[in-house]
């Protein structure tokens, strides 16, 4: 939990104290009442897992099914509207915008919500839906809906989205978020 927040107060200049981050922060304490649901998930504990994640849901307005897989050091910026679906993967060091949803297009019980790499930027309101893969250092343009995988060191935007810089992130347009560990 601590290097969550150090990780939040390296992102966010306007933080000003571990407690404000701790305390105050939507993303943490989704986060933290997710790792919480997803333990009794795995231990096939029916009802309790929902019901934190309900509760999560209620206090932040981040929405993390108790199944998804969340890595180290997720920062969910501004987080209301966010939507994390049950078979979603999210890789280390990720960035995740308000208004984002990793949702499903299938209603069999398989893989089928979006599996983001490390490092992965998602920009405001997008949606990224179906069992796709979004590659390590990858970035998706605010309000894009992406359908396809999008490969490593990509930007991808639009609806539906598509890659529009395969060489990384353009100078002048680079987020420091690659370099927060």
């Amino acid at each position: 939990m601590w290097d969550l927040i150090r990780t939040y107060r390296k992102y966010d200049p306007a933080t000003k104290s571990s407690l404000e981050v701790l305390f105050l922060y939507p993303g943490v304490k989704a986060i933290a009442l997710h790792r919480i649901a997803h333990m009794f998930y795995r231990a096939g504990i029916p009802f309790i897992p929902r019901a934190i994640s309900e509760w999560s849901r209620f206090l932040t307005g981040i929405d993390i099914h108790p199944g998804a897989r969340i890595g180290k050091n997720l920062i969910i910026d501004h987080g209301m509207g966010v939507v994390i679906g049950e078979t979603a993967e999210v890789g280390d060091h990720c960035l995740i915008f308000h208004g984002v949803t990793l949702g499903g297009v299938d209603f069999s019980p398989v893989k089928r919500h979006p599996t983001l790499g490390n490092h992965v930027v998602v920009g405001a309101g997008a949606k990224i839906l179906g069992n796709i893969t979004i590659g390590d250092h990858a970035r998706i343009g605010a309000n894009s809906v992406v359908i396809k995988s999008v490969p490593e060191h990509c930007t991808a935007t639009g609806i539906p989205a598509k890659v529009v810089n395969s060489k990384g992130v353009v100078p002048g347009e680079e987020l420091k978020h690659d370099q927060i560990d």
